[in-house]
C-alpha cells in the first residue's frame, strides 16, 4: 500500500477508536441505575433476535470469550433482566432469553440513549449520517469477516 492510502487507513482509525470511546463514555453516563453499556448491548441483541440464544451464541456475536459472557450473564440474571435455563435436549448447554423486566430495562436505556444520539445526528445532520452508514456498515462486515 501507499503512503496516502496507509495515512487514510490510520486517520480514519483514529477517529472511529475516538468516537467509539465517546459514545461509550457519553451513553453509559445516561443509561439506568445499575446498568452497564455490556447489559444493554446484550439485551438489545437478544430483544431484537428474539428467541433463545446459548452463551456461546452470545460470546461469538459480541466477540467475547465464554467466560466473559458468562460473566455479564449472571450480572443480568441476578439483576432479573434475562432468563438462563438448561438445554433440555442438551444438558451440558445453557439457553438464555431476555425476561419481561430485562425488555422494560432495554426500554428505558433506549429512552435514555436516543436523545444523546439524536442530538448529535441532528448536528451533524442527517444526510452527513446517511452518507456514512453505508460505509462503516461495509468496514464492520470486512473487519468481522478478518477477525
Amino acid at each position: 500500500m501507499n503512503n496516502v492510502t496507509n495515512n487514510l487507513a490510520v486517520s480514519l482509525f483514529s477517529e472511529i477508536l475516538a468516537v467509539d470511546q465517546l459514545a461509550r463514555t457519553n451513553v453509559a453516563r445516561v443509561l439506568p441505575k445499575g446498568m452497564e453499556l455490556s447489559h444493554f448491548a446484550v439485551l438489545n441483541h437478544l430483544a431484537h433476535v428474539g428467541g433463545e440464544r446459548t452463551p456461546a451464541q452470545l460470546a461469538r456475536t459480541f466477540h467475547l470469550t465464554r467466560g466473559a459472557m458468562t460473566n455479564t450473564l449472571g450480572k443480568l440474571e441476578w439483576s432479573g433482566w434475562v432468563h438462563i435455563r438448561p438445554d433440555w435436549d442438551d444438558a451440558r448447554r445453557k439457553m438464555v432469553s431476555i425476561s419481561p423486566a430485562g425488555i422494560a430495562a432495554r426500554d428505558a436505556a433506549l429512552y435514555a440513549i436516543t436523545p444523546l444520539i439524536a442530538d448529535a445526528v441532528s448536528q451533524i445532520g442527517p444526510e452527513k449520517v446517511k452518507m456514512v452508514l453505508p460505509v462503516l456498515r461495509e468496514l464492520r462486515i470486512k473487519l468481522s469477516e478478518e477477525g
